[in-house]
């Protein structure tokens, strides 16, 4: 089976209130729709809680690409969620995947590389960013890149693919003309988004934007919506309650601070848990009161890398949890 038949086959307590859709301008309630889910495709990653990076180049050269994504919840008035995790892949400039070759969907053997593949979590402006290179394209496809969306216990909320525009300036035209930066294919054999077995009913909710030139680099951003009852209403009754800020330093070493500004007194716990869901850090606060208060974590016992922090706070309201990212250096 070539790759052809694969594929046709910050929180103020003042400001708490959130916009509705109802209330949201035209362009912005369009805007607001759950993005279309998509196959992964042939070359999913394998074990992407590994590859907990920002830059994922690794062993390829291209022209210098930085890729933006934002996730936001229809089922929370479309705010941003912070605590995801986000994973992409794409292909090189030559149109090959990493992980995977030496088959008839793709011969180039690349099974011993992991390039161009990463996961982040987001910030708390539902963020993440990864330093790339452009893709290219291959037989069959548009230009695109692969997204997979989970929750911070590993739960799946959207796979998806970002799509790019094109079309005379465009930057996938631009870029594939830049035969002195390794794009050799130009755009002849190309197939456009409208004729792609995947985005041939439409592009609308998965279309990026693109800025830059071959020179300075391309910024692509995208908007990932997701559809989610229980993080809306887990989101909404915790913000509610109490705020979470980033720890600082992040990246920590030893001791790091977490702001937390709780609206009554409250019992707090902090969890930390690695990617791969497992508990490695449960520290318990005691009872605080009401207002800002800082809580001092030692995690010299954690080895470098990415986690989840959960801020657990009980009160007479009951049991409410945040998350956010935490670096160890």
């Amino acid at each position: 089976m070539n790759r052809k038949e694969f594929l046709s086959k910050s929180f103020g307590f003042l400001g708490m209130a959130l916009v509705g859709p109802s209330l949201l301008g035209g362009s912005d309630a369009a805007a607001c729709t759950v993005a279309s889910t998509e196959t992964a495709g042939p070359f999913p990653t394998i074990n992407p809680a590994n590859l907990v990076r920002t830059n994922i180049i690794g062993t390829r050269t291209g022209v210098p690409f930085t890729i933006n994504i934002t996730v936001k919840n229809v089922l929370g008035n479309c705010a941003a969620v912070a605590g995801l995790l986000v994973d992409i892949w794409h292909c090189d400039k030559d149109g090959n995947y990493s992980q995977y070759g030496g088959t008839q969907m793709q011969q180039a053997n690349y099974t011993t590389q992991d390039f161009l593949r990463g996961r982040q979590i987001t910030n708390s402006s539902g963020q993440v960013t990864f330093t790339s290179i452009f893709p290219g394209w291959y037989t069959g496809r548009a230009t695109h890149i692969h997204v997979h969306i989970y929750t911070a216990a590993g739960t799946s909320l959207l796979i998806s693919q970002i799509a790019f525009p094109e079309g005379a300036g465009s930057a996938v035209a631009t870029v594939n003309a830049a035969t002195a930066s390794g794009y050799t294919k130009g755009m002849n054999g190309y197939t456009y988004n409208a004729q792609d077995n995947v985005f041939s009913d439409g592009t609308a909710t998965e279309m990026s934007t693109i800025v830059g030139s071959v020179a300075a680099g391309y910024v692509l951003n995208w908007d990932a919506y997701v559809s989610s009852a229980a993080l809306a209403t887990k989101s909404a009754a915790a913000i509610s309650q109490f705020q979470i800020r980033q720890n600082f330093p992040n990246p920590c070493a030893g001791l790091t601070k977490i702001p937390v500004v709780l609206r009554t007194p409250s019992q707090v716990q902090v969890t930390v848990v690695s990617l791969t869901g497992q508990q490695v850090l449960r520290q318990l606060a005691g009872t605080l009161s009401a207002g800002e208060q800082i809580i001092d974590l030692d995690v010299s016992g954690l080895a470098a890398g990415a986690y989840v922090c959960h801020v657990q706070v009980s009160n007479l309201g009951g049991t409410f949890t945040q998350s956010q990212l935490l670096r160890k250096g």
